[in-house]
């Protein structure tokens, strides 16, 4: 009989915690892009970059740094496929920009062993897709002469998509 009512009492608890109000404390959801949003802003950088006479690859991830879209013009080298994506992994994951966070794990800082973590791109290119105080996603950009010309052309690829994307 003693049994017979600690798994009366179990099997309450376990129905109590069942509840729709307990289960949406033990779940989340999240927003990302659609593949043809994220598309859209990987054509709009890359035709930023094309404007700007420079042949890229780009990347954009979803909010895990998982990758969604790559694209990679013609003459683009073959490092900007692992560079872009990189980059687009790392603006995802540390929800920041990769310049910035080329700046602040500079040697001798404390965050300085960042930059061991593989796949970690610490040099500019790389951006987070924010909106409604979200990431949504990450953009990576490589091939310009310089991070900052990467960075130029993300940024058109996430402007190309803020109106999409604004919730």
């Amino acid at each position: 009989m003693k049994f017979a009512r600690i798994r009366s009492v179990a099997l309450a608890a376990l129905l109590a915690t069942s509840t729709p109000a307990a289960m949406a404390e033990a779940t989340f959801s999240t927003k990302g892009l659609t593949v043809e949003t994220a598309l859209k802003a990987a054509q709009a950088a890359l035709e930023a970059c094309r404007k700007g006479g420079y042949q890229v690859g780009v990347a954009v991830s979803d909010r895990s740094g998982v990758l969604q879209v790559y694209l990679r013009d013609r003459f683009a080298g073959a490092h900007t496929v692992d560079a872009a994506a990189n980059k687009a992994w790392t603006a995802a994951s540390f929800r920041i920009s990769t310049a910035e966070l080329a700046a602040e794990t500079q040697p001798g800082k404390p965050t300085s062993g960042i930059r061991q973590i593989p796949r970690v791109a610490a040099f500019g290119g790389g951006l987070p897709i924010e909106a409604a105080g979200s990431t949504l996603a990450g953009i990576g950009v490589s091939g310009a002469p310089t991070g900052a010309a990467d960075e130029v052309c993300a940024r058109a690829g996430i402007d190309a998509i803020r109106a999409d994307i604004e919730f």
